[in-house]
């Protein structure tokens, strides 16, 4: 019995060119395939503003794990100084673990970019913001953030964010930073609790 050779012609569908923000937009949102979404997440992110509505993708608690990951690889590959830096930053305020768990890859990704940001909420009058900066510095662990904690930690003169940054210095700090925590109890000695995370802090360290 003779074999038929069956000749098979493979179609290649072409994306359409995205000329707009809002194209793209559209694109991903109205195709449940996995590759034209995929397509447009990488479209959106070359267009300015588009890095807000991909993060605004990663937040939302009905997407899909395979998306966000997808979105996070493209912010992650974006030029720091078009990244929302802040609105990336956000993420971590999240109580779903694996999304912040992005957040603090794409801040990793961007390494010391973010220092400007951290240091703004750093120097600022608003202690909730200084206390989330500091946990920013403690999750991302980049190479300047035991540096920052100990400025911080010099002169600090809020308990609550001071003993943020003594939590966080028993991670990273490092035995030349003892003294440092010691002038940190020395100064919330009528505090209990601060005596308790610091000598805490130092034994971390000492390992």
């Amino acid at each position: 019995m003779a074999l038929v050779k069956k000749h098979v012609e493979q179609v290649v569908e072409e994306f359409p060119k995205l000329h707009t923000l809002d194209d793209a937009i559209g694109y991903f949102e109205s195709n449940d395939d996995v590759e034209k979404k995929d397509y447009a997440i990488e479209e959106i992110g070359k267009f300015d503003g588009g890095g807000d509505f991909l993060v605004s993708r990663i937040s939302d608690e009905h997407a899909s794990k395979r998306i966000s990951t997808k979105v996070a690889s493209v912010i992650s590959n974006m030029d720091p100084q078009n990244a929302p830096i802040e609105h990336i930053m956000e993420l971590l305020k999240l109580q779903n673990a694996y999304t912040r768990n992005l957040g603090i890859s794409i801040l990793r990704n961007f390494g010391s970019a973010i220092k400007y940001y951290i240091v703004k909420f750093l120097i600022g009058d608003d202690r909730d913001l200084r206390i989330f900066a500091i946990n920013v510095l403690g999750d991302v662990d980049f190479a300047e953030s035991r540096d920052m904690l100990v400025e911080l930690l010099k002169n600090e003169q809020d308990i609550n964010v001071a003993m943020t940054a003594v939590d966080y210095m028993g991670e990273i700090g490092e035995l030349e930073d003892i003294e440092v925590l010691k002038s940190v109890k020395e100064r919330f000695k009528s505090e209990v609790y601060a005596k308790f995370a610091v000598d805490g802090a130092i034994k971390m360290i000492k390992g």
